[in-house]
């Protein structure tokens, strides 16, 4: 797998009916290697070891349904109350962040309401405050850190 624009973690890997398998501490079980799944574990790792994001608040690949189609989220934070912080985008190092992806996660977060986006393919990341108020999101240098408030 390539190396990514994240800080060095440590992962546990196993091969599986020849398939390399990574462990996602969250969903607690090991998951196919994709280039995807290595953005996504990086990720977690990230929110969890940088940015302070308690493991309890975090899920991965859940359900979503948009005006009567199923989708899947990358990752969620949710905030103690139970509404959601942040929204995390993830997609495989060779694919380009343009415009549809974040038309994507957009569509998510009309169903979501999150205060925070982030869309990233491992090398490039975007970082986004929702402005509520007035329909449209503000582009920010990095995510802010856990806060218990």
């Amino acid at each position: 797998m390539p190396s990514l624009n994240f800080p060095q973690f440590s992962f546990r890997f196993k091969n599986s009916e020849n398939k390399v398998a990574i462990f996602d501490a969250i969903r607690k079980k090991f998951v196919v290697l994709q280039p995807e799944e290595w953005v996504r574990q990086h990720c977690v790792q990230y929110l969890m070891e940088v940015k302070n994001y308690p493991k309890s608040l975090i899920n991965v690949e859940k359900k979503l349904e948009i005006n009567t189609l199923t989708k899947r989220y990358d990752i969620v934070i949710f905030n103690t109350d139970g509404s959601i912080h942040l929204i995390v985008e993830c997609k495989a190092p060779k694919i380009k962040i343009d415009q549809s992806t974040f038309d994507q996660i957009a569509r998510y977060n009309l169903e979501l309401n999150a205060s925070y986006l982030m869309v990233t393919n491992g090398i490039n990341h975007y970082y986004c405050q929702m402005d509520f108020e007035n329909e449209r999101y503000l582009f920010l240098e990095d995510l802010p850190e856990f806060s218990r408030s």
